[in-house]
């Protein structure tokens, strides 16, 4: 069997993308859970340009950043597919992936000491973001981005999703709206309950708990 290591922070967004696309493939790896405030030495060694996880290390070799680790399992490993065979819809999803990801800047202001009006600004703009997924991708006859199985696009925004529901348990707010974001919420209730993902998913308490904690630290150590 191939050697495949994992180096990540289990409640991190990024590391639960590399989680849950080895889940679909059936891809044993072995764990290695990084400490935000003392990264390792084989993660720094691993990731020398931005020592950040997730790292895959697969037969000692170190792979980095979240989506690109995943299109590469996507291609050792081709079995249950999650990029589209058809060129075009390929490209569809990467613009997607892409999409989400520079939406994670409008998420940022959240995990900051923001103000009250600030923090409105912020959901109001992620509400914009999702609004664009909702009408220009993800369509009224579709379960998932991949259609009737997931793919890359529901793996990236998955991730993201399960983050802003810890945000909602945080601030006391909610921002995936079923009167606002239909599809979408009923996307990521279908999304989450599939069992591969709800077994390799943080616990809600846990994971809020944490993530309020490590905010009050962070904002702590830059005042």
């Amino acid at each position: 069997m191939n050697e495949v290591k994992v180096h990540g922070f289990w409640y991190s967004p990024f590391t639960l993308r590399v989680v849950w696309a080895l889940k679909l493939k059936g891809i044993a790896y072995e764990n290695i859970e990084e400490d935000r405030f003392n990264k390792s030495p084989q993660l720094l060694e691993y990731n020398p340009v931005h020592k950040k996880t997730p790292v895959l290390v697969h037969v000692g070799k170190p792979i980095c950043e979240s989506m690109v680790i995943v299109e590469y399992i996507d291609e050792i490993w081709p079995h249950n597919p999650l990029l589209p065979a058809d060129p075009y819809e390929r490209a569809l999803a990467r613009f997607w992936v892409k999409y989400v990801d520079d939406m994670i800047s409008t998420v940022a202001p959240l995990f900051r000491n923001s103000s009250g009006e600030e923090r409105e600004k912020a959901i109001r703009d992620i509400w914009e973001r999702l609004k664009v997924v909702e009408n220009q991708y993800l369509g009224d006859q579709k379960q998932f981005f991949g259609g009737d199985t997931i793919n890359i696009v529901d793996i990236a925004l998955g991730s993201i999703a399960k983050l802003l529901e810890v945000k909602e348990d945080i601030f006391k707010v909610k921002i995936l709206k079923a009167e606002r974001l239909p599809r979408l919420h009923s996307w990521f209730k279908t999304f989450k309950d599939v069992p591969v993902i709800r077994e390799n998913a943080p616990d809600q308490e846990k994971m809020t708990a944490f993530i309020k904690t490590l905010r009050e630290k962070i904002l702590a150590l830059s005042s």
